[in-house]
C-alpha cells in the first residue's frame, strides 16, 4: 500500500464509529482509511467486495480476527476492533505515522547498517508475537512494514489465512503473497497445509536483504522465474556483510526445518553474551524503545517457544514446551527435488495477474550456516537415543536437554557448501569433510547454555585433520575445543573481529588419537571454570571468564595451512546437559 489519497466516490464515509477521512493505500485484499475513534487516528482496512461475498471467508475471518486480537503489540500495529459481519467487513488497527519499507528503499536506497539492524530486530520482535498468538502472517514484505519514531511496525497480520484458506476465493493460477518474499515450501502441491511460522521467517530474511541491498534476494523478473530461483537457487546476499548477513543466510534456508524459530532470531540478535556489532549497539542507542519491545515480547513468549517447523511439541522435565527433533522420512533435501519441480510447473502457470499483491554464528573465517541460533536452555531440542555414552562426569548435571546419535539427520542437518568446499553429510555418523584450511561449523539445534556439560564422540578420519567443538558460541564469538590427533586447544574464538583464535591452555595427550579410532571428549563449563576430559579422564582445566552463555555447535578446524587435504572428522552421539547449582 502507498501513498495518502483522498476519498473517492464509491469509497463508504462511515463504518460503525469510524468516520473515514481520507485513503492511505490500497493492497491485495483491500482498500485501507484513516479514521478516528474518541480522537484517536486509527487506520481501517475495509476487505474487498468479491472477497467479502463468501460465508467461508466471513467465518475464517472472524477467527483469524480474534486471534489476532490476542497478539501482543509489540513493534506489530495493534489489532483493536473487527466487524466480520457488517456489509464489508473491515478491520481496525493501530495507525502507524511512518513511511512503509519499500518505498523508503525505493526512495533512498538501502538502509545504513544500524538503521538496517534495528530493522532487523524490530521485525524479528514483531514476528515473535504473532507466532507467540498462534497466528501465521503470511504475507511479510517491505510494503508491510513501517518505519515509524521508535521502532519498526509490522502490518497487515491476521487476516491472509482466511483468504489463502477459502481455496474458491482464488484461481487455481493465484497465490496470495509476492512472490519475491514467499517460502520454497509455498510453491509445492501441499502448500497450503505444509506452512509454517518457518515461511515468516524466511520472509524475514528476504526483507532484510532487500533492505540491506536494495533488491530482492531472488530477484525482480517475472514471477514465474522469481519462483524457480526461490526453489532452485540461493539468493544474492552480495552488499551485507557478516554477522547479519549470515543470519539471513540461515533463515532462507530452503528446508523449513533448517531455519531457526523468530524467537531463536531475536535472541540470536540480542543475546547478552556476544559482543554486539557498532551498527547494534548504533541501533539499540538510537531507538531505546526497540530494545524495550523487544525485551518484553521475549520475557511475554518464554515459556511459549515457537515450535520449529517440522517438530512435534515435546515437554522437559518441569513441564515446560520445547521444539522436539523433526520426524524424517528421508533427507530433509530430498523433498525440495520434488518441490523443485512443483515450483517450476506451477510458476509456468503464473503471471504478475495472478499475484494477489503482486547475529549470527559467523564471521569471515569461511564456516557455513549452522543452524544455531540461540533459544533458554528449557526451550532446547530433544531426542532419545539409546546408544548414546554416558556423559561427562562434571559436577550436577541436570538431565540431558538434547541427545542426539547422529547416524541420520535429525537435530543436525545436511549442509554442501561448494563454495567453502564443505560438506557435513551422515554416513552412521555426522562426516564433516573439508577441502580447505580453517574452521567449518555445521548446522545444527539452536539451544542456548551457560553452565552446561557437553560430550560427544570423534573420529580423525584423515591426517592432520583436527575436530573442532564451540560452546558458549553467540553472535559471532564464542569458546572453540580444537581436537587433534594429539592434543586438545581451548581458545576463545572471534573476539573483536568475529574470527581471531586466542588459545588458552594447549592439553597435550600421553596417548595420541589413533587415525579413525573414537575417543569421547567431554566439556563443562561452570561459572569462569571450563574442564575438558577424554574418555572420562581430565586432561585439563581453564579458568575464562570471555563468554557465558552460547550455543553448542560441531565442525572441523584442519591442523595447518600446509597439510594435505581432505580433512575429515565424523561425530556420534552428542549429548548435552545442564549443569545444577
Amino acid at each position: 500500500m502507498t501513498g495518502e489519497k483522498e476519498l473517492r466516490p464509491g469509497d463508504p464515509r462511515r463504518l460503525g464509529r469510524y468516520e473515514l477521512e481520507r485513503r492511505l493505500g490500497q493492497g491485495g485484499m483491500g482498500t485501507v482509511y484513516l479514521a478516528h475513534d474518541a480522537g484517536r487516528p486509527v487506520a481501517v482496512k475495509v476487505i474487498r467486495a468479491d472477497v467479502a461475498a463468501h460465508e467461508e471467508f466471513r467465518r475464517r475471518f472472524r477467527s483469524e480476527v480474534e486471534r489476532a486480537r490476542q497478539v501482543p503489540p509489540f513493534c506489530t500495529a495493534e489489532v483493536l476492533d473487527a466487524d466480520p459481519d457488517h456489509d464489508p467487513p473491515y478491520l481496525v488497527v493501530e495507525y502507524v505515522d511512518g513511511p512503509n519499507l519499500a518505498d523508503v528503499v525505493a526512495e533512498r536506497g538501502p538502509l545504513s547498517p544500524a538503521n538496517l539492524h534495528a530493522l532487523a530486530i524490530g521485525v524479528a520482535t514483531a514476528l515473535t508475537a504473532i507466532h507467540s498468538a498462534g497466528v501465521i502472517h503470511r504475507d511479510l514484505k517491505p510494503s508491510n512494514v513501517l518505519l515509524a519514531p521508535g521502532s519498526p511496525k509490522v502490518i497487515d497480520f491476521g487476516i491472509a489465512r482466511a483468504v489463502e484458506a477459502t481455496s474458491h476465493l482464488t484461481r487455481t493460477d493465484q497465490m496470495l503473497g509476492t512472490v519475491g518474499y514467499m517460502a520454497p515450501e509455498r510453491f509445492g502441491p501441499d502448500a497450503a497445509k505444509v506452512i509454517s511460522p518457518a515461511a515468516d521467517v524466511f520472509a524475514w530474511g528476504a526483507v532484510l536483504a532487500y533492505a540491506g541491498t536494495g533488491r530482492p534476494p531472488f530477484g525482480a523478473d517475472t514471477p514465474p522465474v522469481v519462483a524457480a530461483r526461490i526453489v532452485t537457487q540461493p539468493p544474492d546476499l552480495t552488499g551485507l556483510v557478516p554477522p547479519l548477513r549470515d543470519l539471513v543466510e540461515l533463515t532462507l534456508a530452503k528446508d523449513p526445518a533448517a531455519r531457526p524459530t523468530s524467537r531463536e532470531l531475536l535472541d540470536m540478535l540480542l543475546a547478552p553474551g556476544q559482543v554486539r556489532p557498532p551498527a547494534v549497539r548504533a541501533a539499540l542507542a538510537e531507538q531505546p524503545a526497540l530494545l524495550a519491545a523487544a525485551a518484553e515480547a521475549k520475557a511475554a513468549t518464554e515459556h511459549f517457544p515457537t515450535p520449529r517447523a517440522g517438530h512435534d511439541t515435546t515437554r522437559l522435565a518441569g513441564g515446560t514446551p520445547a521444539a522436539a527433533a523433526p520426524a524424517r522420512t528421508g533427507g530433509g533435501w530430498g523433498r525440495f527435488a520434488n518441490a523443485a519441480l512443483a515450483a517450476v510447473v506451477l510458476a509456468t502457470s503464473l503471471t504478475a495477474a495472478g499475484i494477489a499483491s503482486g547475529m549470527l554464528p559467523f564471521g569471515r573465517d569461511g564456516d557455513g550456516s549452522d543452524g544455531g541460533t540461540p533459544t533458554p536452555t528449557a526451550t532446547s531440542q530433544v531426542t532419545t537415543a539409546a546408544t548414546s555414552s554416558p556423559p561427562t562426569s562434571s559436577p550436577s548435571p541436570g538431565p540431558p536437554v538434547l541427545r542426539d546419535p547422529l547416524t541420520a539427520a535429525g537435530l543436525w542437518q545436511v549442509r554442501e557448501d561448494e563454495a567453502q568446499h564443505t560438506t557435513c553429510t551422515f554416513d552412521e555418523a555426522l562426516v564433516v569433510t573439508r577441502e580447505s584450511t580453517g574452521p567449518y561449523r555445521c548446522p545444527g539445534p539452536t539451544g542456548v547454555y551457560s553452565d552446561v556439560a557437553v560430550a560427544v564422540d570423534v573420529r580423525l578420519q584423515t591426517p592432520d585433520s583436527c575436530a573442532a567443538l564451540w560452546f558458549r558460541f553467540a553472535g559471532t564469538s564464542g569458546y572453540l575445543v580444537r581436537v587433534c590427533a594429539d592434543s586438545v586447544k581451548l581458545a576463545t574464538h572471534g573476539v573483536g573481529d568475529g574470527a581471531r583464535v586466542n588459545v588458552l591452555s594447549t592439553m597435550e595427550f600421553d596417548d595420541p588419537i589413533q587415525p579413525d579410532t573414537t575417543t569421547r571428549l567431554a566439556i563443562s563449563a561452570r561459572g569462569t571454570t571450563i574442564t575438558v576430559e577424554r574418555d572420562g579422564e581430565r586432561v585439563g582445566t581453564v579458568d575464562d571468564a570471555t563468554f557465558t552463555q552460547g550455543r553448542v555447535v560441531l565442525g572441523i578446524f584442519p591442523v595447518t595451512p600446509g597439510a594435505e587435504p581432505p580433512f575429515r572428522v565424523a561425530f556420534t552421539n552428542v549429548e548435552i546437559r545442564a549443569l545444577g547449582g
